[in-house]
């Protein structure tokens, strides 16, 4: 077989050289897509975040759900999915999964937890990898307890470290200059939302929210 050779800067292109090779090359494969059972709850809670986050951050920022983040060039296996992730700076095309040889590890990675999902229950394991990728703040959540856990981990000389929360200053998300808030949810219990106050007096809204508010807005010009 021939094949073009060379060196490569960011995307492989081919010298004027031809060598002939002993075998073909096996490239690795990095799959984009795996079924993973998801419970109603978990799913409207992550979307619901990723459309605010998506919303908010359109045009600054790439913003990621359920998809997979691989950090090892040389092993498909060394990856997360998280279900939501923020990279500061793009891309701004939709890559069908995230490697962050080429992107840069994700500055902010949340999970929602789910009691149907058995590899939530692997805490350690799912740490070290976030550790491995390199994210800078995970946050984990929880809808199904009774007040709707809310723990997060900073990344610190190496190391991923929790925040003690009880202190109030301490759900603050650096990286969006932003408060994480459990809110109170008719439908879902508790569910993750974003404010610009630490009293959760101006939350990041979400499409719904923001088309009642115009409609609002609308009905009392028009009582007017």
């Amino acid at each position: 077989m021939w094949y073009f050779s060379g060196p490569v800067s960011g995307s492989v292109l081919p010298s004027p050289r031809r060598y002939r090779y002993l075998r073909e090359p096996r490239p690795l494969v990095f799959p984009f897509e795996e079924e993973v059972p998801e419970s109603a709850v978990h799913l409207r809670v992550r979307t619901a975040l990723f459309l605010v986050l998506d919303g908010r951050l359109r045009g600054k920022a790439f913003v990621g759900s359920d998809q997979f983040v691989y950090w090892d060039a040389s092993d498909p296996r060394a990856c997360v999915a998280p279900d939501v992730f923020v990279r500061m700076g793009g891309p701004f095309t939709l890559p069908p999964s995230f490697r962050t040889w080429e992107h840069g590890a994700p500055q902010l990675a949340v999970e929602i937890l789910s009691r149907h999902d058995t590899r939530d229950r692997n805490q350690a394991g799912r740490l070290e990898r976030y550790r491995s990728c390199g994210v800078s703040e995970l946050v984990l959540f929880d809808p199904e307890t009774d007040q709707g856990q809310l723990r997060i981990w900073d990344w610190v000389e190496g190391d991923l470290v929790q925040r003690d929360l009880t202190d109030p200053e301490a759900a603050r998300c650096l990286l969006l200059d932003a408060y994480w808030r459990v809110e109170a949810d008719a439908e879902l219990g508790y569910s993750l939302r974003l404010a610009d106050d630490i009293e959760g007096k101006r939350l990041w809204l979400t499409p719904n929210e923001r088309v009642a508010e115009l409609e609002a807005e609308l009905a009392k010009r028009d009582a007017k």
